[in-house]
């Protein structure tokens, strides 16, 4: 195939595209290939092709990008076509940014003490998580309301009535409403606002300890500047970014508690800079001359480069400044009581400007509204011109126009909102409520509904589907492998191993350092397997760091309390948390020990014929694994290595790769020690919970940063792949050719899931962006391992732009907090990594398990009352309007209110409020049945609970109801034509009654009350209503008769009314019901 397609190399100078037409004759596609470059041929062939017909030539994939340019249009016809849009935003960007231009950040010398020798002026170190000043909170506020289409109209109509001609009846009966949503909006502002100003006036109130000539004075946090020498507590937040000086530790190094600022629960070793902790007294900090330079403030909160300078000493003092040497703000001092000189302040401070602001989450349902809302819009729109044609256009009718478009604008309902929100609230209470779901918590009020919309979870494995707790399982020395049942053979080697070294020491205090050179002196000979085990375990041992953690015996409270590390407590109350640092150790004989993934150490150990296979074969038993090294170094060597070490820690410029380039030399040939295999155990009811998940018909892709095997190891013992599936692993791509051939392999699979790796998945991104999202959304799962968090990000955002679908994210540790925020819902797992994603997180689960609960059965309540209270409010305001409509056509078309004042008021409140708002309780599945049968799931996604179709019901519905019960007041009532208005509403309010009866699927207490309540308060009210109980304005004097509501007459007319209205949809629910019921009934009955 690749054969018959002519390829014409041309110059670079005419490599710009044609246009791309996918139905070309051959005759059209000789002449395409003749202006596009000798690699686009790529582009243009199926990726059906077969493997035998393409040409891997390497120069095919250096290829343009994919997309089309086309011919940019020029001149008057480029203005035209969206150059005026394009020129009126740039110069809008221009001026934004002359009037908001940011501060250049720069690298900066800091004097100790001196915050007068500073030579710029650098940002107040004041919190400030406030949205608004006192000028901006009430234009901004307004702003964040009138930026809704819905909320922009009600303003419009309600300032019309302001204008004489306009005005229809009374102002509150528009300005009410209105008034109470944006009261309610902006008190609920104005309490998170006084709230937010409360904890940062709290925070930057706090004072810290400064050291100066006169000795130690008390100063608030906000008032701390560069080059302050700030003395921070045990347990107290450090107020700004510092460099460590001194600590009260014997060891010249403490720990700090860093949750609040990364996530990790661990602590964290911090080292004081060595000249200034071994200065004799605190006060000497001020007759020595020194200064810190420090790198210009960014956001990477892992690495710093600075150099600590005494320029008062012979020679002059340099000292290489590290992260380890740094105490970031809002991170806690755990140990001892530390003194640092602050070098950043503010909004230039790590975690300030780690702080984004994450998007507002917009829920589909809302969006679905909205359009739906316009739809009301148009209609208005259409009504009201309608009626002005059958008027003839008599007159000024543009006036009589906008009165009527004022008239019929109850068809869109204020009331929407607020009714939406309030239901919103209500189930974020009944999630945290519920006891089968314990420790759940609701961040983002504003999209439970979301939960009864996914199509794709995306996962996280380590914490998330396994706990995160490793267990030691297997030992490998290359010819002998020890599991748990073995571990006391261990033990025994050890001990034997110790006891031969303490006899040959005979009581020298440096017994191991004879027996090393007493091993180190036969290299030849074999080493026995007691001296390897011994070997491997000391390296194990020592490539180890520990923090002791004290927990107190009390047994009442169960809570940890932290203590001073070097307090001595006795070894049962002590435990240890452990990380992983490479560490050197220096004895008679200079050993370097190094652990780390086999990946990576693969190519610094010698060569060897078992590490690669024991790694797949551990790795196929779910188990992670680090391999093990040593290297032995001459005294020269070693001393070598130190002073390279020492010069690139000092280099301001490039220092990390300096670093690491001296560190390099030293990882190669190293000896190969042993192989570890830890198991991370999977969650409880993580499989029976995938497997509901899957029968609901989400599509479940597991995002990880692990490796290939122990992925697809965990994917098969979860049952994220189901037994009968088949698993395609994507072979390694690199160019975009193998992308090709790859995806050709893969397309001829069918029902299997997807194992690729985040490189081959950057290549194939790169290439076949299209192709691959369309095959990989076509497997049942997906697993994508060496992911980074900006990968995972990027997987969420593409499944949300190709498929239009509803994502949720969920994971556990702060590399999953970008891939929650980006999707549509995201769900946190408070775990042993931090409260880092739970908090970013719109939804917090304590357990993987809770999803099913969270989505089968809050995610259904909450989308399918959202949709009824939806339609209802809407089936509400139409009603009326239609109502409305009927009157004016029967009034020769004359713009006069049917309704004023309180009626309109009270019929969107007090009358049918708490009714259509106890839809909220309403259930159509019990939850034991939502659990039982997922599958009921799929439907929801599908969207059918609201859409054009049912809204074109309520619609009709409307019409239908409102004709009746205008027309019946109307014919019935000849006699007593006074009466119409009250005869009418009362109709009118029964009616709806009816109809949050008739909606209702499973009947609560609270509903009855609520129905009950309603009816009684319209009863009581009515002696209240007599003057608004006339016609327009030619009966305003009008009373209520109250003898004659009281007449049998009036009862059986209205009743009539009613019954006329709602007895045929009664009788049609029935039918429905009957002969086409909704999935669900069928389990219910």
């Amino acid at each position: 195939m690749a054969d018959q397609i002519p390829l014409h190399p041309v110059p670079r100078s005419t490599q710009r595209r044609a246009a791309y037409y996918t139905h070309a004759s051959g005759a059209q596609r000789h002449n395409r290939y003749q202006v596009e470059d000798e690699s686009s041929h790529l582009d243009e062939m199926p990726l059906m092709m077969s493997e035998e017909g393409f040409e891997n030539d390497e120069s095919d994939y250096h290829t343009l990008p994919r997309a089309r340019i086309s011919q940019r249009k020029r001149g008057l016809e480029w203005f035209i076509c969206g150059g005026w849009k394009f020129l009126c935003t740039s110069c809008c960007d221009w001026l934004i940014n002359i009037c908001r231009r940011k501060k250049e950040l720069k690298a900066r010398t800091v004097w100790l003490g001196c915050p007068e020798k500073c030579e710029e002026k650098y940002p107040r170190n004041a919190i400030k998580n406030q949205k608004y000043n006192i000028f901006t909170f009430i234009p901004g506020v307004l702003y964040e309301q009138f930026k809704f289409f819905l909320n922009l109209y009600f303003l419009v109509v309600s300032c019309s009535q302001f204008v004489p001609a306009l005005k229809i009846g009374y102002l509150y009966t528009y300005w009410a409403p209105l008034g109470f949503v944006l009261a309610v909006t902006v008190l609920r502002e104005a309490v998170d606002e006084f709230r937010r100003y409360q904890r940062d006036k709290e925070m930057n109130s706090q004072l810290y300890g400064k050291l100066t000539i006169r000795g130690k004075v008390q100063v608030k946090s906000s008032d701390i500047q560069v080059g302050d020498l700030i003395i921070v507590e045990k347990n107290q937040r450090i107020p700004s970014d510092m460099v460590f000086l001194r600590t009260s530790e014997k060891t010249g190094s403490c720990f700090i508690r860093t949750d609040q600022l990364d996530g990790e629960t661990d602590w964290k070793l911090k080292v004081a800079v060595s000249c200034t902790q071994r200065l004799p007294a605190l006060g000497d900090l001020f007759s020595i001359n020194a200064y810190v330079y420090a790198q210009k403030p960014q956001m990477d909160i892992h690495s710093f480069e600075g150099t600590f300078t005494r320029e008062d000493s012979d020679p002059t003092v340099h000292e290489s400044l590290s992260i380890e040497n740094t105490l970031w703000a809002s991170t806690v001092v755990a140990s001892g009581t530390v003194i640092g000189v602050v070098i950043y302040t503010g909004k230039e401070t790590r975690s300030v400007m780690n702080t984004s602001n994450p998007k507002n989450k917009v829920g589909l349902l809302d969006l679905e509204l909205n359009q739906l809302t316009k739809a009301l819009f148009l209609a208005l729109v259409a009504l009201s011109v309608v009626m002005v044609t059958l008027q003839g256009f008599v007159g000024p009718w543009y006036r009589n126009l906008f009165r009527f478009l004022l008239l019929f604008s109850y068809i869109i309902p204020i009331s929407l909102r607020v009714n939406l929100d309030m239901g919103k609230a209500a189930y974020g209470w009944m999630i945290m409520k519920d006891d089968n779901i314990p420790g759940t918590a609701v961040r983002t009020s504003t999209i439970p509904e979301e939960l009864g919309r996914l199509v794709y979870l995306l996962t996280d494995k380590t914490g998330t589907l396994t706990q995160n707790e490793m267990i030691f399982k297997r030992l490998h020395l290359g010819t002998v492998s020890y599991g748990i049942d073995t571990m006391d053979e261990i033990q025994n080697h050890i001990i034997n191993s110790y006891s031969q070294v303490h006899s040959q020491a005979s009581g020298n205090s440096t017994s191991s350092t004879p027996s090393r050179k007493i091993q180190s002196s036969a290299p030849k000979v074999r080493k026995t397997v007691s001296s390897r085990i011994h070997e491997a375990v000391k390296a194990i041992a020592l490539c180890h760091n520990v923090t002791p953690v004290y927990e107190s015996r009390t047994g009442v409270t169960g809570e940890t309390e932290y203590a001073e590390v070097d307090q001595d407590f006795s070894d049962e109350n002590r435990t240890y948390q452990a990380s992983s640092p490479d560490e050197d150790e220096s004895t008679g004989e200079i050993t370097f020990y190094m652990k780390g993934a086999d990946v990576a150490m693969s190519s610094i150990v010698q060569y060897n014929d078992w590490l690669e296979e024991e790694c797949g074969n551990m790795a196929r038993e779910g188990l992670r694994t680090l391999v093990v090294a040593k290297k032995s170094l001459t005294e020269e060597h070693y001393q070598d290595f130190e002073n390279r070490y020492n010069q690139a820690k000092l280099s301001i410029h490039d220092r990390t790769l300096k670093v690491a380039a001296v560190v390099e030399s030293l990882e190669r040939e190293m000896e190969l020690l042993c192989l570890t295999g830890v198991e991370d155990q999977l969650q409880a009811d993580v499989r029976p919970t995938l497997e509901m998940l899957r029968n609901a018909g989400i599509k479940i892709w597991m995002l990880t940063g692990d490796k290939l095997e122990t992925a697809t190891c965990i994917a098969k013992s979860s049952h994220l792949v189901s037994r009968t599936q088949d698993i395609h692993i994507f072979r390694p791509v690199t160019s975009r050719g193998e992308a090709h051939l790859e995806l050709n392999a893969f397309r001829r699979k069918h029902d299997c899931a997807l194992v690729i790796s985040g490189d081959s998945l950057e290549v194939c991104l790169k290439y076949y962006e299209h192709e691959f999202v369309e095959l990989a959304c076509q497997c049942p799962a997906v697993v994508c391992c060496r992911c980074s968090p900006t990968q995972k990000a990027h997987i969420v955002k593409l499944l949300q732009h190709h498929t239009g679908k509803r994502t949720c994210a969920i994971g556990d540790g702060g590399n999953d907090v970008s891939m929650i925020q980006a999707a549509d819902c995201g769900i946190g797992i408070e775990g042993k990594e931090g409260k880092q994603a739970s908090l970013a997180a719109d939804f917090s689960i304590t357990q993987f398990k809770h999803i099913g609960r969270l989505l089968m059965v809050h995610g259904r309540n909450s989308y399918k009352r959202s949709a009824s209270l939806g339609q209802f409010v809407m089936h509400r305001g139409l009603i009326i309007s239609t109502m409305q409509a009927v009157f004016s056509s029967v009034f020769y078309f004359a713009s006069v209110p049917l309704y004023q004042g309180f009626l309109m008021v009270g019929y969107a409140t007090i009358y049918t409020m708490f009714p259509v708002f106890s839809l909220v309780l309403d259930q159509d599945v019990k939850p034991e049945m939502a659990l039982l049968y997922p599958e009921l799931y799929k439907d929801l996604t599908k969207g059918r609970s609201l859409s054009f179709k049912t809204f074109l019901i309520w619609v009709l519905i409307s019409i239908y109801q409102g004709g009746i019960l205008m027309y019946g007041a109307l014919l019935l009532f000849e006699s007593e034509f006074v009466h119409v208005v009250a005869i009418s509403f009362t109709a009118l309010i029964l009616t709806e009654l009816l109809m949050v009866a008739l909606t209702i699927r499973t009947w609560h207490w609270l509903m009855v009350v609520a129905e009950i309540f309603s009816l009684c308060c319209y009863v009581a009210s009515l002696a209240f209503l007599n003057e608004y109980f006339g016609i327009g304005r030619v009966s305003f004097g009008a009373f209520l008769d109250v003898a004659f509501i009281t007449t049998v007459t009036f009862l059986w007319k209205v009743s009539a009314i009613t019954v006329v209205s709602c007895l045929p949809l009664y009788i049609l629910k029935y039918l429905k019901r009957k002969f086409s019921p909704p999935s669900y009934s069928k389990l219910t009955s």
